[in-house]
């Protein structure tokens, strides 16, 4: 046989678990108890003969048969007792009978079957002993008294039955202690598994969510304020030198748009370019910048940061007018303090909105109307048609902004409508509730 067949038969014989042992050691003691109890038996057996009248052969070949059966305790222990509690009138297998107890009380056997069998081997060895003990002080012409023969016999049968099965229902019960322990670790370990797989997932969206925030952000930033100041560029080249002093305020204009979109650039990104998630030195957080920041330190995502507010649509709007645009502003209703998340989210419809038109409909006139109401905050965004006269500023759309407003609206619980109107323009239109959750 070479070595790997060896090593493949070694591997068989363990995959089948020695027989119906786990172990081998355990095949060992098995075995070893069984050659014990046959040679005792087969020594018992030489008495059992003379006394019955067999030749010894027989009563020695009897008891070694009758000893071995102690090799499949495991397996079948119920067997086992039986036997030794046939042979216990020859007063053979003592061994068998106390080692097989012991297997009985320690097995899943039931208890029933338990306490029958160890009755019957009471029994047996309280009579077997009280003939005995009565037969050798007959012999011996001694007379200890009556409760002497009683006495023997229940000793002797309560010392060789009681120990082992009492040991034998501590074992098992240990046992099963120990298995119902290890399932449950097992479970443990399992819902400890499902539960990391869990916040894996969670973290994953989390970040997810979190990128596309950030994009949003981004994405309001450079649209608008690079779109006011390609506008701005292209009425600079129209005036340069037409009017000069135009051209030098629209100069100044577009610097401080680039300035401040630098500005906004630079505070989201601070946050991405430190490991620890804190900002880096004189950037200040915006609701992108301040999620991401909270994340990184273990916060609750959704932590309210500054940013634009309803404050800030009348400079927005006079930004745009700056650009050439002819806008309008209409507030209607008294305006209330709202959640910090509406605000946000209120103006950068707004933004988007104007943004749009720049894009899209260059010098048109555009209407924004906001409108503060009970329990809720409106906005919309309305542009005429084109003016087919003024020079489309050849700005680049991704068709994202759009997507990302009505996101945004419909998780604060809103409501967004966006579309073509029968006038030939285009509007945006968004309704906020005021009370929001986190906000």
């Amino acid at each position: 046989m070479t070595t790997t067949g060896a090593h493949q038969d070694a591997a068989g014989a363990t995959a089948r678990g020695w027989w119906w042992w786990g172990r081998r050691r355990s095949a060992v003691l098995d075995v070893t108890l069984g050659a014990v109890s046959a040679l005792e038996c087969a020594a018992e057996g030489v008495g059992f003969a003379e006394n019955a009248g067999l030749p010894v052969p027989v009563g020695v070949l009897f008891g070694l048969v009758a000893g071995a059966v102690l090799v499949v305790r495991r397996r079948w222990p119920v067997a086992v007792v039986l036997v030794s509690i046939a042979i216990t009138p020859a007063e053979m297998g003592y061994l068998m009978g106390i080692v097989g107890l012991y297997t009985l009380a320690a097995s899943e056997v039931p208890r029933r079957i338990i306490a029958a069998l160890a009755g019957m081997s009471l029994v047996a060895v309280l009579i077997v002993t009280f003939v005995r003990v009565r037969q050798d002080i007959a012999s011996a012409d001694f007379d200890p008294g009556p409760w002497y023969v009683p006495l023997m016999a229940v000793f002797m049968s309560l010392g060789l039955n009681a120990p082992p099965v009492l040991f034998g229902l501590y074992i098992g019960a240990r046992r099963r202690l120990m298995e119902s322990l290890r399932e449950r670790a097992d479970s443990l370990e399992q819902e400890l598994s499902l539960l990391a797989d869990r916040a894996e997932q969670r973290a994953q969206m989390a970040r997810t969510e979190e990128r596309t925030r950030i994009a949003r952000e981004m994405h309001d930033v450079v649209a608008h304020r690079v779109s006011l100041m390609v506008v701005h560029a292209a009425a600079l080249q129209a005036v340069a030198l037409k009017d000069p002093q135009k051209a030098v305020r629209n100069a100044a204009l577009v610097g401080d748009m680039g300035r401040q979109a630098l500005t906004e650039l630079r505070e989201m990104l601070g946050v991405l370019r430190a490991g620890d998630g804190v900002p880096a030195r004189g950037s200040v957080p915006l609701e992108a910048v301040g999620r991401a920041a909270a994340a990184a330190a273990g916060r609750e995502v959704g932590a309210v940061e500054e940013g634009p507010c309803l404050d800030a649509v009348e400079e927005l709007v006079e930004q745009s007018r700056q650009a050439g645009m002819a806008v309008e502003l209409r507030v209607m209703g008294e305006a209330r303090p709202c959640g910090a998340a509406v605000e946000r989210t209120a103006y950068r419809v707004v933004q988007e909105g104007l943004t749009n038109v720049h894009k899209h409909a260059p010098g048109a006139r555009v209407v924004v109307r906001l409108a503060h109401r009970d329990g809720e905050v409106a906005m919309q965004v309305e542009n005429g048609p084109s003016d087919g006269g003024v020079a489309d500023a050849g700005l680049p759309s991704g068709g994202n902004g759009l997507v990302g407003m009505r996101e945004r609206v419909v998780a604060l619980g809103g409501v967004f409508v966006s579309g073509p109107t029968d006038e030939g323009g285009f509007k945006v239109s968004a309704v906020l509730p005021v009370e929001v959750r986190g906000s």
